[in-house]
């Protein structure tokens, strides 16, 4: 595990460390080609330099989001505000984490994308990459 996303998830309490530890095995196995790193303080995954998935602490919980993820079409995944494509979903326990959903979405995260990595050079338009 990268050093700082180690140091990250022993930050946590002792559930939400159980959950970020879970959730940072599931996205390393099924996203080995991507680069891993805190990333506006939290862990983030990118492919080909584009933001795909990352986890957060959140005041009592856990939030597993996807950049592209309102474009999944999954119900269980809370669209965020405005004008970008990301979704979410909160944990407070490990029991909650759907393994075979999260390595759904983490799949569809590798063939649904936005191109998040030159939004500002576009001026804030998102363009759908695949």
């Amino acid at each position: 595990m990268n050093k700082e996303v180690q140091e990250y998830n022993n930050a946590q309490k002792k559930e939400e460390k159980a959950i970020c530890d879970l959730l940072y095995e599931l996205i390393s196995q099924q996203l080995p080609e991507a680069e891993n790193k805190i990333w506006h303080a939290h862990p983030v995954w990118f492919l080909e330099g584009n933001p795909i998935v990352g986890y957060s602490k959140l005041k009592g919980c856990i939030r597993l989001f996807f950049w592209s993820g309102a474009s999944f079409e999954e119900r269980d995944l809370m669209p965020g505000t405005g004008k970008f494509k990301d979704a979410s979903i909160r944990y407070t326990s490990v029991d909650q984490i759907n393994i075979e959903d999260v390595k759904r979405w983490l799949e569809k995260a590798k063939n649904i994308q936005w191109d998040y990595k030159n939004l500002i050079k576009r001026k804030g338009e998102l363009k759908r990459l695949k």
